[in-house]
């Protein structure tokens, strides 16, 4: 499988709502860049945080673009459509919120196994868009 296929294939897992699925993709040090966040490592912490996500939020993705570089890397750019199911630490009151919002990411691939995703999206648009 190609590293644009591999990350195609974890989109479709994400949309699916297969964590377990999405986690098989991952090496068990890979780090996390959280979108204005701090960066975590390793793929049990990354288990917890689509556990978290999933508590607040569900999202599906639609007009996926997959962009393959160098061996190794690739870039993702796609439009989240969500709902904020229950206030996440830190972020304003769900109630229900829906939103819209353009997202991207990037990648680092080592021997078929993401090694680094680091996502990207509007922070203050999201939050204009839940009423914060």
């Amino acid at each position: 499988m190609s590293d644009v296929e591999t990350i195609t294939a974890y989109y479709a897992a994400f949309n699916r709502g297969d964590w377990d699925a999405m986690c098989a993709f991952l090496a068990e040090d890979v780090a996390h860049d959280l979108n204005q966040g701090k960066r975590e490592t390793g793929r049990d912490v990354f288990r917890a945080f689509l556990a978290r996500m999933e508590r607040s939020y569900k999202e599906q993705l639609r007009d996926i673009v997959v962009m393959g570089g160098p061996a190794g890397r690739v870039a993702a750019e796609y439009v989240v459509e969500g709902t904020y199911l229950a206030t996440d630490e830190g972020l304003p009151p769900a109630q229900g919120q829906t939103y819209t919002l353009p997202g991207g990411a990037f990648f680092d691939l080592t021997a078929g196994k993401i090694t680094r995703v680091t996502n990207y999206y509007n922070l203050q648009d999201w939050l204009a868009q839940v009423g914060a």
